[in-house]
């Protein structure tokens, strides 16, 4: 047998190289899972001053909070022009717009609380050749991944009979095998369409609320599987086959707004939500016929009080940013509620985060600065920082930067309305 010679051997790292990056996809909101946890890939462990290299810049987004989706090469996301509510899908390795797609009306102020920003909010999920996307006043659409051609569309207030949200639809659809998960709210609180054809095959049962901001998550205990999502009246989780509620948890509801994704960990759901609701740690437990919810903790005060940023479950810890305290990074332990940590930035009053190949990607929404931070329960550990070269002209009114960081393609997305940047951070 012939030993492989020195330029086969490269050949081979490369290609594996090729396929790591080809695979670190990040195709709907907070990752691959859901989670904020973006797939294996190498990326650099520390940031020289200045923070790293931009690739490239788009700066023509629209409005919006949405975040990007990243699939096979391309970057997907939403934004209002002057003539409606678009999707955008540019190569991602250089910022080329390669379709953009209108498929709901601009909002207007009669629609929602328009003060703090317009703009779709969610993030596209992206599954196979479909696209699917949902604007802030309630229209959700597919569309064809590999032109943006609208397939179809539903109004979450006309054909469901739900209700605009008091600051607009916020979250991101969850597809689930055929279906595809979305919360219009009232009656028809929770639904699932058919993706190819928009038809209504599933509809939660036993509970009539508005919905708030919260995208869906699937979990199972035992033998019973489930779709979790909040309200104001607290965490509620729904059967996957009947629709009929499995159990609730009033908790992290509030009378105001419910934003944050749950964070599921095997049998236990942490959670939280701001205005006062602190964070919850429930135990599920399969009793044959329904499921049973154990409170381990309900925390308030000066501990983790999310408002929109969300948290990551990093090696038994939460990380986020608590509104608490006027506003600061705060790690907690999952098992116990105890806080380990917290950490000030200047005036920043709400940071996003998602984590990556051993770091944290801490982005605040004041400064527009991102740090890189390794996950740790003794305290707060920057290894750089780098301050977006240059913020949105869209006035703000009483908004901030609250579109998430994403990682993919060893890439570190950033988004401020208007304007996308993409960050080299690919570790060699």
């Amino acid at each position: 047998m012939k030993k492989p010679t020195a330029f086969a051997f490269l050949a081979l790292l490369l290609t594996v190289d090729f396929a790591i990056a080809q695979h670190a996809d990040w195709p709907q909101w907070r990752g691959p899972q859901r989670d904020a946890h973006a797939a294996a890939q190498k990326l650099l462990q520390e940031w020289p001053e200045g923070g790293p290299q931009v690739k490239w810049q788009f700066a023509e987004a629209g409005s919006g909070y949405s975040a990007v989706a990243v699939s096979q090469g391309r970057l997907y996301t939403m934004g209002a022009l002057d003539d409606g509510c678009y999707a955008f899908c540019l190569d991602a390795a250089t910022g080329k717009q390669i379709w953009k797609s209108k498929f709901a009306r601009l909002s207007v102020n009669d629609d929602y609380n328009r003060d703090w920003g317009g703009g779709p909010r969610g993030t596209p999920t992206v599954v196979d050749d479909q696209v699917f996307v949902l604007s802030d006043v309630g229209v959700l659409a597919a569309l064809a991944k590999d032109n943006g051609a609208v397939q179809w569309t539903t109004d979450f207030a006309q054909d469901h009979g739900g209700k605009i949200p008091y600051w607009g639809y916020s979250e991101s659809p969850l597809v689930d095998g055929d279906r595809v998960m979305v919360t219009p709210g009232k009656s028809n609180f929770m639904i699932g369409l058919d993706r190819k054809t928009g038809d209504k095959l599933w509809t939660s049962k036993g509970f009539d609320a508005e919905a708030q901001y919260v995208s869906i998550m699937r979990g199972n205990v035992g033998d019973k599987h489930f779709y979790v999502t909040a309200s104001k009246e607290g965490l509620m989780g729904f059967d996957v086959e009947s629709g009929e509620i499995l159990f609730q948890d009033s908790a992290t509801g509030n009378k105001v707004a419910v934003i944050p994704t749950p964070v599921l960990a095997g049998d236990q759901i942490y959670h939280t939500s701001a205005y006062g609701a602190g964070n919850t740690l429930l135990k599920l437990v399969d009793d044959g016929e329904k499921i049973q919810v154990e409170s381990v903790y309900a925390l308030q005060g000066k501990t983790m009080e999310n408002h929109h940023g969300g948290t990551v479950l990093v090696d038994g810890i939460i990380y986020g940013f608590t509104k608490a305290n006027r506003g600061m990074w705060l790690a907690q332990n999952l098992e116990s509620g105890e806080k380990m940590w917290e950490e000030r930035l200047g005036e920043n009053r709400s940071g996003s985060l998602c984590y990556a190949d051993g770091r944290l990607y801490c982005y605040n929404d004041k400064d527009g600065s991102v740090h890189l931070v390794t996950p740790d329960k003794s305290g707060w550990k920057s290894n750089g920082s780098l301050t977006l070269p240059k913020q949105t002209d869209i006035p703000r009114n009483k908004g901030a930067i609250w579109a998430h960081p994403v990682v993919a393609d060893q890439t570190l997305f950033i988004r401020d309305q208007d304007l996308i940047y993409a960050f080299d951070i690919k570790r060699k």
